[in-house]
């Protein structure tokens, strides 16, 4: 399997750097460091995926760099070979300047093996002093332990942060030159979806391309889709989306007939949206050669309301079809696309993805209940995870089926990359979701709405990325778990208020200090009325990431000791550190000026 983007993947590059007096001393060294960069190649390529499921791709320089002539090669080999991220490996001294990458795009790291036979700190030290003063942030990896020479075993401290630098690297080297689709403009007046097109070049390396909605029509009246493909999946909708309950007044409900042709309408916009972000080459056998190009958008959002929803079906179904890891085409990628075009909360939803390869929840930040309102209104008392309250998060949209946790990874609630889902697995997440008529007051033209209550047990990040006048983008990082509540319960707090949509009750990890004092404080700390939400503790990886791109974090609950950025942001005040990654960030600027 390939992915739908234009262009090739990112490598790893790997660039050994040895000592490069001849007549003994880098004769003494050839072996061994070469030996470090194949071993780091190997290591990141078995335990990496790209979003298509194949293993992560390592180049390693044709020879050792013992100064800037075999340093100037290896960074032509590197362009020839699509290098995204570099990763430069050594044992030994070497001569600083002379043998850095000097490309500013490059994600960077330098990984100097703790021995005693040679100086590789010293040379780490050394190089990252270099990096610093040039203004080429780089991140340092330095075991804890020291090595005998001759041992290839890479501790677990440095896998742990060669993953974690890898992982960001990728994402950063996969965003640049990809799209967001805006499908229309600002819905309601949120502020996410004001589409900000500097925002992503600057700081993105990606392009914004928009398309008003009407191109949606056009394209549903002029039949511009595979009919063969919407034949199949209007039988597999019929067949797999179980149609919900109708909570509007008897006498406000759509007729049968009508609410017949509103599933027709849904599918083929799911088609059609599908189209727009990656293209269709069976489009151009149709004679629209135009069309079956697409927009090469690694992301996109679709407005919706109102503009579309107050005369047309919503966008519900397409959006938690695109977002799941499987249709009537099969398991397969999932897409992202935001709700309301809130291409911030878009954003948040992708960089989940690239760094965990698996589908996101996009999600309203909706109610704080605490454990004395819920007993309250409900007479349970909140335990465990929950026993210090919950956040409501459920989804004025829809978000994506994998979200109801019927996937599973060691018999507990999961979400999955693609390409470890079941075909039992999938058929569970869709047994588990209905489809209620959309509620007329909110959508007067219809539609159907992805409902569903996630499993508790998952562990969960959910993520905001906000714009501020005069700053910037910024970031907050939550992690916390999904968790269960009796099914009275959670009737009782879901019927309270659009019982149509999507839910999953999120407790956050509290630290009993700053915003997460408490789970009233981390609610009443977000910035925006949206969040990504993915699976898995991944704020230490997203922490990564930010500081590649110099988007400095507001708050998180990571551990201390699993933060890892370039070297430089200590001495921006190792003392300070969240008041370091803000200086940092704006000293050094957005990754693309």
């Amino acid at each position: 399997m390939t992915t739908p983007w234009i262009g090739t993947l990112p490598r790893i590059g790997i660039r050994p750097v040895i000592d490069g007096r001849e007549r003994g001393v880098r004769e003494s060294l050839e072996e061994q460091v070469m030996g470090m960069a194949r071993n780091a190649a190997a290591f990141l390529s078995e335990n990496l995926k790209y979003p298509d499921g194949t293993p992560v791709q390592c180049v390693v320089a044709d020879s050792n760099i013992g100064g800037v002539a075999e340093a100037a090669a290896c960074a032509e080999k590197f362009a020839r070979e699509r290098v995204g991220v570099s990763l430069t490996v050594t044992p030994c001294w070497c001569y600083g300047s002379e043998t850095m990458d000097m490309d500013p795009l490059l994600p960077k790291a330098v990984w100097g093996f703790n021995g005693t036979e040679r100086p590789g700190a010293v040379y780490l030290a050394a190089v990252l002093a270099a990096h610093n003063q040039k203004g080429l942030p780089a991140f340092g990896i330095y075991g804890r332990e020291v090595q005998d020479a001759g041992d290839t075993r890479i501790p677990d401290d440095v896998q742990e942060k060669l993953l974690r630098f890898a992982k960001a690297g990728l994402a950063v080297a996969t965003m640049r030159g990809k799209s967001y689709l805006s499908l229309g403009g600002v819905s309601m007046g949120i502020a996410g979806s004001i589409v900000d097109q500097p925002f992503f070049e600057q700081y993105l390396g990606m392009r914004v391309e928009c398309v008003d909605m009407s191109e949606v029509t056009r394209r549903i009246e002029e039949e511009i889709y595979d009919k063969d493909e919407y034949a199949r999946a209007l039988a597999w909708t019929k067949e797999h989306c179980k149609e919900g309950k109708d909570y509007n007044p008897a006498g406000k409900q759509k007729s049968a007939a009508a609410k017949a042709k509103d599933w027709e309408t849904v599918v083929k916009m799911t088609l059609i949206i599908r189209d727009l972000m990656i293209g269709n080459p069976k489009l151009a056998k149709q004679g629209y050669g135009e069309e079956a190009l697409g927009h090469n958008a690694i992301a996109g959002g679709f407005q919706g309301q109102r503009a579309w929803t107050d005369h047309a079906p919503n966008g519900d179904f397409p959006e938690a079809i695109l977002t799941s890891s499987f249709d009537w085409n099969g398991i397969r990628m999932p897409y992202v696309v935001a709700t309301e075009n809130d291409c911030l909360n878009g954003v948040g939803m992708l960089f989940n993805y690239l760094l965990t390869n698996t589908a996101q929840i996009f999600a309203d930040v909706r109610t704080f209940w605490s454990p004395e309102a819920v007993k309250r209104v409900t007479g349970h008392t909140l335990e465990d995870a929950a026993a210090g309250g919950i956040i409501h998060l459920i989804n004025s949209g829809a978000a994506t089926l994998d979200g109801t946790g019927e996937q599973s990874r060691d018999g507990k609630p999961a979400m999955k990359p693609f390409w470890e889902i079941t075909e039992a697995e999938a058929k569970k997440c869709l047994a588990a979701t209905s489809w209620p008529t959309a509620m007329l007051e909110y959508f007067r033209g219809g539609g159907y709405s992805s409902c569903y209550l996630s499993r508790g047990g998952m562990p969960l990040t959910m993520m905001r990325l906000s714009l501020v006048k005069g700053l910037g983008p910024v970031i907050q990082i939550a992690e916390g778990y999904s968790v269960d509540l009796p099914p009275k319960v959670h009737e009782v707090l879901n019927e309270r208020t659009n019982p149509t949509w999507p839910t999953t009750w999120f407790a956050p990890i509290v630290t009993g200090s700053g915003p997460f004092r408490d789970v009233y404080t981390v609610m009443n700390h977000w910035s925006a009325n949206h969040g990504a939400i993915s699976y898995g503790h991944i704020g230490a990886d997203l922490i990564a990431l930010a500081s590649l791109l110099r988007i400095p974090v507001a708050m998180h609950n990571v551990p201390e000791e699993k933060i890892f950025r370039p070297s430089t942001w200590g001495l921006f005040g190792a003392l300070e550190p969240q008041a370091a990654d803000y200086r940092a960030c704006a000293n050094f600027g957005p990754l693309y000026g």
